[in-house]
């Protein structure tokens, strides 16, 4: 009989490259799909005793609101629909699918399916923002619980789970911070907002939509941010500080009270972006480090999972002084029940138009319960373990280098570098991404612009096994030999996947765009 693992481990034991293809189908936009009166399910028609009670529904329509004609929706019986997203599923790469070790800054991990469960459970997917409190004590309870977990994990007084997003957390922050100073009379002075190079890009860019002005720290020769730069930059015209600490490289900054501490005399607030918390849980607080506002991703740090960016959730927090700022409605815990507190006359208002995203705060929640104190402790461990086993592998690469802080060991992630492969053989970092995607995985560049030369970002988590580890550094491994003995495979890449070269022009040609069927279809009628 066949031995039929012996393709999958060479000689020492090491794994061969998986033999992937994906599948092509060659699948049409469900409006191609479409056949008229076809149909997936047939809805009964009303009873004529209920037609009678409830009378003429779209009388009490305004005319403003009637369709002139119905909707020009697919029709399209079951099967087809079923085939249809299953073929699509197919032709793409996920956390459920593959080694998603290369979204670096994204905290790509597993998310247990008991907790997709649950947040399914119709008690929190039929909920409506709308209805009264008495009928959601049990979501409110949950929120109220989640906040408690935070603030042990931070040390911080108040969290809100309103903003949708990390970005949307930080932009509650700059809110904030600019709210504070108006109440101070100083927002006229105070205008400025200090952030560094490699901290999240969204820490300058929601400062900036709340008005401010951005100073940009550079990363001193380890990768730092330079605090005599920061020194030069700080003054009464100094709001806030946004920081992300572990950086972008994975650079974890151990002077970080140094630079909130100067804020601080110089009368500013401080914000920690911790959306690259995943390996300090449990290990450092922003509390220790003396901020005065931070945040969460619960949809990277707490396991929801990071689907076409979202569903998300960014958790803001503040310290006590700070708390009458946060966004309403908060939500209150009497001893009896849980309420929603509207009564906060010096809120920056609402930054979302109703509570956050539910389900991801379930989901979090709920992974935040299965694990505890130690287990998310554990976790943290365990990501930066396999973050610098990985390093310590890619660096082991001809080509392959980690820029800044040589011969020290980095947090949950690392922004390499193959600007010494692009040198030699010409093939850029790029390439190679697209070449590994032959063999059923992706890594990521960077934000840009680029400030590292020919980057790449890893982030493994606690999810992968040494075993996956190892499969991932094989590909990449090979994708570099390939660049320097057989050039031309990596530049014609991907060979096993549905879509081969992208033409990029028309990506930058809003006039070739298409973002409906409708606008297709007038495009396509010019």
């Amino acid at each position: 009989m066949e031995n039929i693992a012996k393709h999958r481990v060479n000689e020492k034991g090491e794994p061969n490259l998986r033999r992937y293809h994906q599948a092509r189908w060659d699948e049409p936009i469900i409006f191609e799909l479409s056949n008229k009166d076809e149909r997936g399910i047939l809805i009964p028609e009303a009873s004529q005793e209920l037609k009678d009670e409830v009378g003429d529904v779209m009388a009490a329509l305004p005319k403003s609101m009637r369709r002139n004609k119905p909707p020009a929706l697919p029709e399209i019986s079951q099967p087809q629909v079923l085939r249809h997203y299953v073929r699509l599923s197919q032709e793409t790469l996920g956390a459920d699918f593959n080694i998603d070790v290369g979204q670096g800054t994204c905290t790509m991990k597993y998310s247990p399916k008991i907790h997709e469960d649950l947040a399914r459970c119709p008690e929190f997917a039929a909920l409506h923002p709308l209805q009264d409190e008495s009928t959601v004590q049990g979501i409110l309870a949950i929120m109220y619980n989640f906040e408690q977990i935070l603030k042990e994990i931070s040390g911080l007084d108040r969290f809100s789970l309103q903003p949708g997003a990390g970005s949307g957390a930080i932009y509650g922050s700059a809110s904030i911070i600019r709210k504070y100073h108006e109440l101070r009379g100083e927002s006229a002075t105070r205008d400025e907002i200090i952030t560094t190079s490699y901290s999240h890009p969204s820490d300058p860019a929601c400062a900036k939509v709340a008005g401010f002005k951005i100073v940009t720290l550079p990363p001193d020769k380890d990768g730092y941010p330079d605090f005599e730069a920061f020194k030069a930059a700080v003054s009464e015209r100094t709001a806030g500080l946004h920081m992300t600490n572990p950086e972008d490289t994975g650079i974890y900054n151990p002077d970080i009270s140094d630079f909130v501490d100067l804020a601080h005399k110089k009368g500013a607030l401080c914000f920690y972006d911790q959306a690259n918390a995943n390996g300090i849980l449990g290990i450092t607080r922003a509390r220790e480090a003396g901020f005065d506002l931070c945040h969460f991703n619960l949809h990277k740090t707490f396991s929801t999972p990071h689907g076409c960016g979202g569903p998300a959730v960014g958790a803001l927090g503040v310290t006590k002084e700070l708390e009458h700022l946060l966004p309403v409605p908060v939500v209150e815990f009497d001893g009896e029940k849980y309420s929603l507190n509207w009564d906060m006359p010096d809120s920056i208002g609402k930054i979302r138009a109703f509570y956050g995203v539910i389900g991801a705060v379930v989901k979090a929640y709920s992974w935040a319960m299965s694990l505890g104190a130690n287990g998310m402790k554990t976790a943290a461990e365990i990501a930066v373990l396999n973050n610098n086993y990985l390093m310590k592998k890619i660096c082991e690469i001809p080509g392959a280098t980690a820029p800044y802080a040589e011969g020290k060991w980095r947090i949950e992630q690392v922004r390499y570098s193959w600007e010494n492969l692009t040198k030699e053989t010409g093939i850029t970092s790029e390439q190679i991404g697209i070449r590994a995607a032959d063999f059923g995985v992706h890594y990521w560049t960077s934000h840009h612009p680029w400030t590292i030369p020919e980057p790449f970002t890893l982030e493994p988590t606690e999810s992968y096994t040494k075993a996956e580890l190892d499969e991932y550094i094989a590909i990449i491994r090979n994708a570099a030999t390939e660049a320097r003995n057989d050039p031309e495979t990596v530049k014609n890449a991907p060979h096993n996947c549905p879509i081969h070269h992208v033409h990029h022009d028309p990506l930058d040609d809003p006039a070739q765009w298409a973002i409906t069927w409708r606008s297709y279809q007038k495009k396509m009628e010019k």
